[in-house]
C-alpha cells in the first residue's frame, strides 16, 4: 500500500496548520496556475496544508482557483482531502459552533467551472455524484471524533452559494425547502 498523504483546505477561520512538524511552505504549478500551501508531518504521515481564502483571508470566493488548488493536491498524489468551511446553518436546533461531516450538496453557484473535463480528450465525461464526500474519510474523521469526545454531526446537506455577497431572504426560504439543511444522522 502507497504511503497516505493529507491535504487539508482551511476555510473561513483555518489559516495555518500549527500541528505540523518540519513545516515549510511550497507552491505547486498546475496548468490552472500556481498554488501555495505548506507541507509538513502529522503523526508520520505527509501533510499539505492550503488556506483557501489565501493568507490573511484575503481572496474572496468567487476569485478562489478552485481547480489549481485540485489539480495540485492531485499532482502531489494526495490520497485524502479534508475541507473546512465556516457557514450558517437553517437548523435552530443546532447551535452555533456545531460541527457538520456532510455528506450531500447543492451547487447554488453560476460562475464556477463545475468540472475538470473539459471535452479536451475528444469525448464527454459524465462524473458520478451519488456519494460526493469520501465515506471512509467521513467515518474516520467521525470516529476520531469519537475518540476525542468532540461532537460531531454525522450527516447534512451543505449549499454552496455564490459568494461574497450573503442570501436574500427568498433564496434562504427556497434552500429550506430543498433540504439544504443538516440532518441529525449518525
Amino acid at each position: 500500500m502507497s504511503e497516505v498523504k493529507v491535504g487539508i483546505i482551511g476555510g473561513t477561520g483555518v489559516y495555518n496548520q500549527s500541528l505540523l512538524e518540519n513545516e515549510q511552505e511550497i507552491i505547486v504549478e498546475t496548468k490552472y496556475g500556481k498554488v501555495k500551501m505548506n507541507q509538513g508531518n502529522y503523526k508520520g504521515r505527509r501533510v499539505y496544508f492550503m488556506a483557501r481564502h489565501g493568507g490573511g483571508h484575503s481572496v474572496p470566493p468567487h476569485l478562489v482557483n478552485y481547480k489549481a488548488n485540485i489539480a495540485a493536491l492531485k499532482k502531489l498524489n494526495v490520497n485524502a482531502v479534508i475541507a473546512t468551511a465556516a457557514v450558517g446553518t437553517l437548523c435552530r436546533e443546532m447551535p452555533p459552533g456545531s460541527r457538520v461531516i456532510i455528506d450531500q450538496f447543492i451547487d447554488f453557484t453560476k460562475h464556477r467551472s463545475p468540472t475538470f473535463y473539459e471535452g479536451e480528450e475528444g469525448f464527454v465525461v459524465h462524473t458520478d455524484f451519488s456519494d460526493p464526500y469520501c465515506p471512509e474519510v467521513r467515518a474516520a474523521i467521525f470516529n476520531a471524533g469519537k475518540i476525542l469526545n468532540q461532537e460531531l454531526i454525522g450527516g447534512g446537506c451543505y449549499v454552496c452559494c455564490e459568494g461574497p455577497r450573503f442570501e436574500t431572504p427568498a433564496e434562504i426560504k427556497m434552500i429550506k425547502m430543498w433540504g439544504g439543511r443538516p440532518c441529525w444522522n449518525d
